[in-house]
């Protein structure tokens, strides 16, 4: 079961940057910086299941992507509409910072 995603005006700036303080999130940030859904077992293959499994709540709950069952698996994607109304410039910065447009 998925929990409930924070609706737009529930996304608060210190969950984003925590979320965001953590080399591995910002990996998997680059990896759906490419505005797609990817399934969680496409993003990182070098990382545990259980290790992935924390970092998608983590980045879930802060309102940093969105997450939805598909079949056997979840479909991520960054939430750049809902995080461009909240902060504006923050997610192109740090996708600029890690070389993604």
């Amino acid at each position: 079961m998925i929990a409930q995603h924070p609706d737009r005006d529930q996304i608060l700036l210190e969950n984003v940057l925590a979320a965001l303080g953590n080399p591995l999130r910002l990996r998997i940030v680059g990896v759906l910086a490419d505005g797609g859904e990817h399934s969680c077992g496409s993003i990182l293959d070098d990382i545990s299941k259980s290790t992935l499994t924390h970092h998608w709540r983590v980045l879930r709950d802060s309102g940093v992507i969105w997450q939805r069952p598909h079949g056997r698996e979840n479909l991520l994607s960054l939430r750049r509409d809902d995080l461009e109304a909240r902060f504006p410039g923050l997610l192109a910065s740090v996708c600029g910072a890690l070389g993604h447009a």
